[in-house]
């Protein structure tokens, strides 16, 4: 008769020796998301919304609304995270019910209009196209890398072609998918305060 310490040792080594009759997975495969987000990655895609800021308005110039528009679309397809969901996305330019722009339709809205809340705003324009921007500039006081985030704030130098500057204060987050381009999902713009 079989002891149970006895039964305890053989069933230990019947399973011992499958796991050694059992053949090694060779080479698996291995897939590493690295979406930390660089200093440099950050910087590019600074440039790159001015880039296309610049672009917009280059279009506007040459082609009017409808050629602004496509532009703008395909600009904020690019640089914002609206495909994921909605943006914290505030413009330098708004009030009321409209200052805030959590959808596409909003900021393609802010960008080339219609936009009837900034009477500055000529008709079929917007931030991009009210004034022939020529030169943009990001001026940053702050960047903080958080993995697959990125705050930076400071100001976007934007200069016309009659040589008038703009300042507007920008506070942008940045965010890594772990597939894709970095893109925005926050973006705070305000002009700097007046006392008077």
């Amino acid at each position: 008769m079989l002891k149970i310490g006895s039964l305890s040792s053989l069933l230990a080594a019947l399973l011992l020796s499958t796991f050694w009759i059992t053949p090694a997975v060779a080479d698996p495969k291995v897939d590493v998301f690295d979406n930390t987000i660089t200093l440099e990655e950050v910087q590019a895609a600074q440039r790159g919304w001015c880039t296309g800021l610049l672009a917009i308005n280059d279009a506007y110039q040459k082609g009017g609304f409808k050629a602004a528009k496509a532009k703008a679309e395909a600009v904020i397809d690019s640089a914002y995270a609206y495909e994921f969901g909605p943006v914290a996305f505030k413009p330098t330019y708004a009030v009321g019910e409209n200052t805030f722009r959590e959808d596409r339709a909003g900021a393609l809205a802010y960008f080339v209009g219609p936009d009837p809340s900034v009477k500055e705003f000529g008709k079929d324009q917007g931030f991009a196209t009210y004034r022939n921007w020529k030169k943009c500039e990001i001026i940053d006081d702050v960047v903080q890398l958080f993995g697959d985030t990125a705050n930076t704030m400071g100001f976007v130098k934007l200069t016309d072609n009659k040589g008038k500057v703009a300042r507007p204060e920008k506070t942008w987050t940045f965010w890594k998918p772990k597939a894709g381009s970095i893109r925005i999902v926050l973006h705070h713009s305000s002009a700097p305060f007046d006392s008077q």
